[in-house]
């Protein structure tokens, strides 16, 4: 099937969680190519987005995180072509993903978060098959966790469709959790409306931050379709915590 995908890295976070650094942290150095050049956290996503096909990448960034442009620059490296643009609205990765609406509402989008660690190589493809197959308008990675209360964790039928996603919940019996993402026009549609729809709650005050879980339950809500896949012996790794980083070092660097 021909189509133009676009990768879509929100790149503005804080990184707070790991203390001071001497780097943005999706610049952390973590393991080597094979010609023994070092790789950064970073790497793992983008190489992912090439094998799944993305022509173009845009990278959102807040002010002050201008070592990313001027470590992967134009994207020549990894044949894709990459673009950077600056994070407008402070209220979470919803917002920061919207800034390349108009660049990508006509795109199917591959997603995922620059800080953590997926594996195996082939998820985007997995996941854009099934995006096929389902002709759902969002599909989800899932994978098993260590602390499933610190992801977003995600019910679905027998099928794989997702019912019910709960952003970081305080106790939960439900094991799986979401960590990549493909979906459709219709979905950034959906996202763009939505968040100019609840973006008043966020000037007055009532709502500080949203994650993206809480886009995708409100698009599950509106009768969107989001399906998802399953990586059973997959690993993810969430770098933007001391404990993973600490086991993503020895894991690739030792």
């Amino acid at each position: 099937m021909s189509r133009s995908i676009a990768g879509i890295i929100a790149a503005a976070g804080l990184g707070s969680r790991l203390g001071q650094m001497p780097c943005s942290k999706e610049l952390y150095p973590l393991g080597f190519n094979a010609d023994g050049t070092p790789k950064v956290v970073s790497d793992n996503l983008l190489l992912l987005m090439q094998k799944a096909g993305a022509e173009q990448v845009y990278f959102i960034l807040r002010k002050g995180k201008w070592d990313i442009p001027g470590y992967f620059g134009d994207g020549t490296n990894y044949n894709m072509a990459f673009a950077y643009l600056m994070m407008n609205r402070p209220y979470g990765t919803p917002y920061s993903v919207d800034q390349a609406y108009t660049f990508v509402k006509d795109k199917t989008v591959v997603f995922g978060f620059p800080d953590i660690i997926v594996e195996p190589d082939n998820v985007f493809e997995k996941l854009l098959s099934k995006l096929d197959v389902t002709q759902a308008d969002v599909v989800l990675g899932l994978f098993d966790v260590d602390n499933p209360a610190k992801w977003d964790v995600v019910e679905t039928d027998e099928t794989g469709a997702v019912k019910v996603i709960l952003p970081k919940p305080e106790h939960t019996t439900l094991t799986k959790v979401w960590c990549i993402a493909v979906w459709s026009p219709a979905f950034t549609e959906f996202m763009h409306q939505y968040l100019q729809q609840i973006e008043p709650q966020f000037i007055r005050g009532e709502l500080t931050e949203i994650p993206v879980g809480t886009v995708l339950q409100a698009a599950i809500d509106t009768g969107l379709q989001v399906q998802s896949v399953y990586f059973a012996t997959g690993n993810c790794l969430d770098m933007g915590t001391p404990d993973d980083l600490k086991k993503a070092i020895r894991k690739y660097s030792l």
